[in-house]
């Protein structure tokens, strides 16, 4: 682990590097964005095929919808029944699941990176490196405990806190339309029966996107920056791969 970490650390410093002319003080943070972006573009792919996957399970609404109800005393049957349609039409369930399961281990590499203190037995040079002033390992109580909400380094934090209620507010905006013109019927488990807690659920989703301010509030400002980037991307990602998608189906996606 040691060793893998060491080889992450020197591939943000060689990042870092390349970016410095541009960047100066910057390239560091701007190399975490750049791998951000590097790894979105990674499994864009698979985002897109969670896209037409959507759009397929859509299209079997319907027979799911009478596989439901032809077997609702037999919870087995139908889930087998559901099984077996699904491998028929050659659709994954849990398709739309893969970019995010994908991402995660970028981002636990990011944030243990930058809340070690040392690498490879040495001491980790990356956590001196800086945005505009505040360090990329430190957090938001750090930047509050050297200025305040206003000082140099909480100002880094706020014009992240503003990106973040930007991004979340279209994607709550958007949301809220698709559902509002497009009303998502009530889920029901294997049983056929309603999940329970799926329409306080529904309504909570378009409130969603906001959790994102309280990640960036208690993690590195390092692993902020890629969960800003990504989150960004997401909302676009999602604006694209959807335009021209039905809002009913736009609606039932899940987050990439």
């Amino acid at each position: 682990m040691s060793a893998f970490m060491s080889a992450f650390a020197s591939l943000v410093g060689a990042l870092a590097d390349l970016l410095q002319p541009f960047f100066q003080t910057a390239s560091t943070a701007a190399a975490i964005v750049l791998f951000t972006a590097l790894v979105r573009l990674a499994v864009h792919p698979l985002s897109r095929a969670a896209a037409r996957g959507q759009k397929a399970r859509t299209k079997l609404q319907p027979q799911i919808t009478e596989l439901r109800k032809k077997h609702a005393k037999n919870p087995d049957r139908m889930q087998k029944a559901l099984m077996e349609l699904h491998a028929k039409e050659k659709v994954s369930p849990l398709s739309g699941c893969l970019p995010s399961l994908l991402q995660m281990p970028a981002f636990f590499l990011l944030y243990h990176l930058f809340s070690s203190q040392k690498i490879g037995g040495d001491p980790n040079s990356l956590l001196g490196h800086e945005l505009f002033g505040a360090p990329l390992g430190e957090r938001w109580h750090d930047a509050l405990a050297d200025g305040g909400p206003f000082g140099a380094q909480g100002l880094v934090y706020l014009a992240l806190f503003v990106i973040v209620a930007a991004v979340a507010t279209f994607n709550y905006g958007r949301t809220k339309r698709q559902m509002a013109a497009n009303p998502v019927t009530p889920a029901t488990g294997p049983d056929g029966q309603p999940v329970p807690g799926m329409g306080a659920m529904t309504k909570v989703m378009p409130l969603m996107s906001f959790l994102t301010l309280f990640s960036v509030a208690f993690v590195p400002l390092a692993a902020a920056l890629y969960i800003v980037t990504s989150t960004t991307w997401t909302a676009i990602e999602r604006a694209y791969l959807y335009r021209d998608t039905p809002a009913t189906e736009a609606a039932l996606a899940p987050a990439l």
